[in-house]
């Protein structure tokens, strides 16, 4: 594949082509995250509660391998932009090499010290048990996903988003059809309960993985894995980590604000970290296809900033930024009309259904604030400015948003929580854009 065209094709076409597989594909993945936990919930309140406290560890195996994927890709676009193959084969094969440890290294462990983290947070036998039974199997398949995950970046690095979009939607549709196969026993399966949830989603990782391989293998792409591009190269893997750590803290600090939200609601009733655990899962419905838009612009934007196209950078972000700005207006819209139909696909419960509403209008008060925010890291990622783009989300998912939770939440209870979120993307969205824009000043 010649992937000059992101240097030569009209900003917006070329966004919106490289954006729309993504976009999809991640609004399939929104639907699954919808249907595992409206599943979930079917079984009992304490199984969508023990689902809402592991959350945040599975967010963690997931940022690792997002994350580092994003270092990946971002290393080989910049090599691509800047002609040199040898060291693009060589950032993918390396990052391929070090997804395979971090996935072997989270396996073991998560399932180690889940009994511990999940003590901290309830003393609720069933609820405790419900969630070592679904994260010991969820968590078997990291391996999995960080191969699949490498891949993914992969495949996008050289602008091959159709493949990556058929690949997770094909992992995720299955995930959805299995859902209620193994949960509950339709046919000759037997019934799983938790454990078949954990199942059905590392079934559609494996098969993601599968598609994947199949087609590096049968249709070529121009980036190629080897074991002459194996040796150690210190220059290059710092390189992957510069930008692969930061990129993982990005993504691994939501569990730490998690973890810390569900500790100051738990001090007032379980049925906010329910509710918390469900506006994560409808969250994903935004972030999620903003993620997609931001993937596709990763690599165009890496590329441009390699062949030394800075106008072009400069387009590229605010485009970018219109785009994933209207997905928030959208998504706030949606929240602010039906916010107790949307908590109520998750319990019956009318106290929480009630409670739930309120936080749904509160939160949606910074989601379109929030797009300044979620496009300043991504693109400054995608630039191969790890770091900056670290501080972004540092400033947004603890140095800000926890202590102000923490004292609004002494004035107002679960309420000043709520609002926590939307005073801190207001803060955060003039931090992002000021980061940025002293980031990108070549030195």
């Amino acid at each position: 594949m010649n992937e000059t065209f992101m240097r030569e094709k009209p900003i917006l076409p070329l966004i919106t082509s490289m954006a729309l597989p993504m976009v999809i594909s991640m609004l399939v993945n929104s639907l699954y995250n919808i249907v595992d936990s409206f599943f979930v919930a079917k079984i009992s309140e304490n199984a969508m509660t023990a689902l809402s406290l592991v959350y945040p560890i599975q967010n963690f195996i997931n940022a690792i391998a997002i994350g580092f994927g994003v270092g990946i890709s971002a290393v080989i676009a910049f090599y691509l932009g800047a002609n040199d193959l040898d060291k693009a084969n060589t950032a993918a094969t390396r990052g391929m090499f070090f997804s395979v440890i971090h996935g072997i290294l989270m396996t073991v462990i998560c399932i180690t010290t889940m009994p511990y983290f999940l003590r901290m947070f309830t003393s609720d036998q069933k609820v405790i048990d419900l969630g070592l039974r679904y994260s010991v199997i969820a968590f078997s398949f990291s391996v999995i996903i960080s191969l699949g995950l490498a891949f993914e970046k992969i495949f996008q690095a050289v602008g091959s988003m159709k493949i990556t979009m058929i690949a997770l939607m094909s992992g995720c549709i299955t995930n959805i059809i299995l859902d209620p196969i193994l949960i509950f026993g339709i046919g000759p399966f037997p019934a799983m309960g938790i454990e078949g949830a954990a199942l059905a989603t590392g079934i559609g990782q494996v098969l993601t993985l599968a598609i994947y391989l199949f087609v590096y293998i049968v249709f070529p792409i121009r980036v190629r894995l080897g074991r002459n591009y194996l040796k150690a190269n210190r220059t290059l893997d710092l390189k992957l980590y510069s930008i692969g750590i930061p990129a993982t803290l990005n993504l691994a600090l939501p569990s730490l604000l998690i973890s810390t939200l569900n500790g100051i609601l738990a001090g007032y009733s379980q049925i906010y970290v329910v509710i918390l655990g469900i506006y994560y899962k409808l969250q994903t419905f935004l972030y999620l296809p903003a993620n997609g838009i931001i993937q596709g612009m990763r690599p165009v934007i890496g590329y441009n900033y390699g062949a030394g196209e800075e106008k072009r950078v400069k387009k590229i972000y605010y485009v970018t930024l219109c785009m994933c700005a209207a997905i928030m207006i959208l998504g706030t819209a949606i929240c602010l009309i039906l916010p107790g139909q949307l908590i109520g696909l998750f319990t019956s419960n009318r106290e929480t259904i009630s409670a739930g509403a309120t936080a749904l209008r509160i939160i949606s008060g910074g989601f379109i604030v929030s797009s300044v925010s979620v496009t300043s890291s991504g693109a400054l990622e995608g630039l191969g400015k790890g770091v900056p783009s670290f501080v972004i989300s540092l400033f947004r998912y603890t140095v800000i948003i926890i202590p102000i939770a923490f004292l609004l939440s002494r004035i107002w209870g679960p309420a000043g929580v709520w609002n926590a979120f939307w005073v801190t993307e207001t803060i955060t969205a003039a931090i992002a854009f000021y980061v940025y824009q002293r980031s990108v000043i070549r030195k």
